[in-house]
């Protein structure tokens, strides 16, 4: 498939004739696979301030697709997820004259019925969390002890869920919210499952040099009960410090896209289309540090 949608071995576009596009989103596009499951696939797309950039970034997609496999069966204990196989040779026959563009960028999962709130934890104070307690001591409705800095770690992970507004922009709501939208036994297991799952990452990821900010986690029901689905913990989804070079009180080095943020405010982009494509510099960097979250992670160098 290497055409204008692939230029050196940066995916943007996936065109797969064969299959019914289930839907397209700012990097991953979704495949229907007869009626019970969903083939993933993670394209080397990048957004920021919720537009897609011009720019792909190398290796990307495989990293955001690897390591939410090795977490996957890092969580499992905790909570299922939707995964079927990440093994190609193991797809439906209709798939295999896709492989090499599948290979290591995609899922085959168990189609779920996704719940519309992104449930987002919060251990430390960064984001849209911070421009809220700078602005009123709380944030999603939960007051915070005073004199907190940027980046401090909070006393104790919170949950802060998000939705979708009409903008396609992510949109703080409280947990009172939620509970109108999801039913109060539902968002209970919701927050509770969510800080479980942060929290047993968080610990891990420590151990191997990187304090995971904040993430957020999306559920869904199968047949089987609610699963933890679509990515988890990659640098798209977190907020990825290096341990060695934390220091509280202003904005932290990081392994995620916050390189690529900080590049556009210093353009001076106005965050409206069309987005600025990437100087090969900054794409490359970038690329360099989804790979190095992969590696620091899990101890092992990202599969070919």
């Amino acid at each position: 498939m290497k055409d204008s949608a692939q230029i050196s071995d940066v995916l943007l576009r996936t065109d797969f004739s064969g299959l019914e596009l289930y839907a397209s989103g700012k990097v991953r596009d979704l495949y229907q696979v007869g009626s019970e499951h969903l083939l993933f696939i993670a394209t080397d797309r990048l957004s920021a301030f919720d537009y897609v950039l011009a720019t792909g970034i190398p290796q990307k997609g495989r990293v955001l697709t690897q390591l939410s496999l090795f977490w996957f069966e890092f969580l499992k204990r905790i909570v299922p997820n939707h995964l079927v196989t990440a093994d190609v040779r193991k797809y439906p026959p209709e798939l295999q004259k896709y492989a090499a563009q599948l290979h290591g960028r995609s899922m085959l999962v168990v189609r779920a019925d996704m719940i519309g709130i992104e449930c987002v934890v919060r251990g430390y104070l960064s984001g849209s969390g911070w421009k809220e307690y700078k602005a009123g001591g709380s944030v999603c409705g939960i007051k915070l002890p005073a004199g907190l800095r940027e980046s401090d770690k909070l006393p104790e992970p919170i949950f802060t869920p998000a939705v979708k507004a009409s903008s396609g922009h992510d949109e703080n709501i409280s947990f009172d919210r939620m509970v109108t939208l999801a039913g109060r036994e539902l968002s209970q297991q919701l927050r509770e499952l969510s800080v479980k799952v942060y929290q047993t990452a968080a610990d891990y990821a420590e151990t191997r040099g990187i304090i995971i900010a904040d993430t957020k986690f999306e559920f869904g029901h199968t047949a089987a009960g609610l699963v933890l689905a679509d990515e988890v913990l990659t640098p798209d989804s977190s907020r990825f410090w290096p341990k060695d070079k934390y220091q509280p009180g202003g904005p932290q080095d990081s392994y995620d896209k916050q390189y690529v943020r900080d590049y556009l405010e210093a353009i001076k982009w106005n965050k409206q289309p069309p987005a600025p494509a990437l100087p090969p510099e900054v794409a490359a960097r970038t690329s360099e540090k989804y790979v190095e979250a992969y590696t620091q992670l899990t101890g092992h160098p990202l599969p070919a």
